[in-house]
Formats: C-alpha cells, structure tokens, sequence
C-alpha cells in the first residue's frame, strides 16, 4: 500500500519570505486567506489584512493550548480587538475544536457547522474510539488516547444553511465531504478556485510523527484512525478532484497549488483505494454512519 502520492515542494502554495516580511504569525495563501498551524493541525484566517472588528472569519479552532496564538495572530493580522463575524468548523474532532468553547465565548460569535456534525458540537454525542490498527506510525498507535468527547458550543451554534452559502462568507460555498466526520464540510470559492479542505484529504502522513514534524508535502486520504467510513471518503475526494482548484489547504500538511497538486489530486481520486484505503481496519470491516446513528456514541 503507498499511501501517499508525492508531491514537488515547487508546488507549496505558502511563501516563507512573504510570511517573514509580513511577520503576523500566519502563513498566506491569497490576499485575504491565510493558514497558522498549531503543532499538528492548521486553522485558518479569511478576510482581507486589516479588516478590523467582524471583518473576518476563523475556519476551525485549533487544539487544546492554542488559543494565545489564535488571538495573536487575529490582532497582528486584523487589528487590536478584531473579533471575527464567525467561527465556521470543518468537522468537530479534538484537534479541530480545542479552544472552540473558549473562543466562541470570549468573542460571543456563532459557530456555524453541518447539522450532522452538531452533536459532536452541542455535548450530545462522543466520536468513536480511534483504530489504532491502521496506517501505522506513532500517532496512529497512540490514537486511542485521543479526546472523542463532544464540545458545548449550543448557545453559539448554527447549521450550515441547506443552498450550501455560508452566512459570514460571501462568495464561498460548503460542500458536505463525509467519510472522516459525518458532517465534515470543504469550503469553496470558484472565483479563485480556492479550497479549504479539512480533512478531506491531507498533505502529510498524520499518522507520521516524523512526517508531521518534516512536512514534506505529500497528498494522502484523510487520517486513516479516525475515518469512519472510507466509502463516503472516497466520494469525497472525487467530488473535489472534480472541482479541479489551483490552491488547496488542508488540516494537517501544507497548502499546495498549480498544476503539479492538480496531478497528485487527480491520482489520489483515481486511485483512492490503493492508495488511501487501510486493507484492514475495524472502520474498512464495518463502517460507521450517520443515517443508522452508529457514528454516535453516547458521551461519558
């Protein structure tokens, strides 16, 4: 099993020379989006530098001890008090909502997510245990010591409206893209064919601690210890391979772009089952889904 498609580092889609000129602890991809990474996930910022008081929007919330950063990153690169006009989640796992409840609170702004991802968001459902079976590497072994606790962010939370516009993001659109999370969404703007994937797919071996130190880019299906559903997966990465974007940020890796990811992307929806897919698995052997509830496990 490869698991990985490699890519060309030319195909980075960040700048470390702009990032340092700029110095706002983020890294940026166009004019108004720009990506932090937080030990082994990345959240990202949307709105033009500057735009000052709910002039921007956060895409997922970090893990756990990342909110200083956040916080410093929206003042560097928004201005001093710059709270942003929401916070929009690709999924709900640990590594996505670490300081959701502390953000959404302090800046008494609404969540917005897909309605099948709301339990995990509203303190109702758990996430199942990670397989550690799969993938190999120490962050795969080491999966189920992951939280699958739900967060509690119901005051604040709001599902994504079903035309597929998201509220606070005028020229974007979600796009559901299941199979790692029951209501995992992507965000597109055709405009510039930029997407924001989640956990769609990644661009690195999050089952790696190597890899995930390295970064070495790389397209890879969603992190296999927490994939639910490995059908709905693959349907996912076709229905954004066909989008056919110039740049893409993932959850974990960096953000690539051009012709060269374009390849890779192809490649991996292609071949998604050899390359993506574990050969064994207690999620490959039975999945889990929303439509019959055993995605949802009760919360201690």
């Amino acid at each position: 099993m490869a698991q990985q498609i490699p890519v060309d580092p030319q195909a980075r889609a960040d700048d470390p020379h702009r990032d340092a000129e700029r110095d706002d602890a983020t890294h940026a991809i166009t004019d108004d989006v720009a990506y932090q990474r937080h030990v082994l996930v990345n959240v990202v910022f949307v709105g033009e530098p500057g735009a000052g008081d709910r002039g921007w929007v956060l895409v997922d919330a970090g893990v756990m001890g990342s909110k200083r950063a956040i916080e410093a990153a929206a003042r560097a690169r928004f201005g001093e008090g710059a709270r942003p006009s929401a916070i929009v989640q690709t999924h709900g796992h640990f590594d996505h909502v670490g300081v959701l409840e502390d953000l959404a609170a302090q800046w008494e702004v609404p969540v917005y997510a897909h309605a099948l991802e709301r339990p995990y968001l509203d303190g109702s459902a758990a996430y199942p245990t990670p397989d550690p079976s799969v993938g190999g590497g120490l962050l795969g072994r080491l999966s189920p010591l992951f939280p699958t606790q739900p967060v509690d962010v119901s005051k604040n939370l709001k599902d994504l409206p079903e035309d597929g516009t998201v509220p606070p993001l005028p020229g974007w659109r979600w796009i559901h893209t299941p199979g790692h999370a029951p209501g995992h969404i992507s965000l597109w703007r055709e405009a510039d064919r930029t997407l924001i994937v989640g956990d769609a797919f990644v661009t690195t071996a999050q089952e790696s601690v190597y890899a995930v130190a390295v970064q070495e880019p790389e397209l890879h299906g969603p992190p296999m210890y927490l994939t639910i559903d490995w059908d709905a997966a693959r349907k996912s990465v076709r229905t954004l391979a066909a989008l056919d974007p110039e740049r893409v940020i993932t959850g974990h890796g960096r953000p690539l772009q051009g012709p060269e990811m374009r390849r890779a992307l192809k490649a991996l929806a292609d071949d998604f089952d050899r390359v993506a897919v574990p050969k064994h698995g207690r999620f490959v052997e039975k999945p889990l889904r929303a439509e019959d509830g055993s995605a949802y496990k009760p919360p201690r």
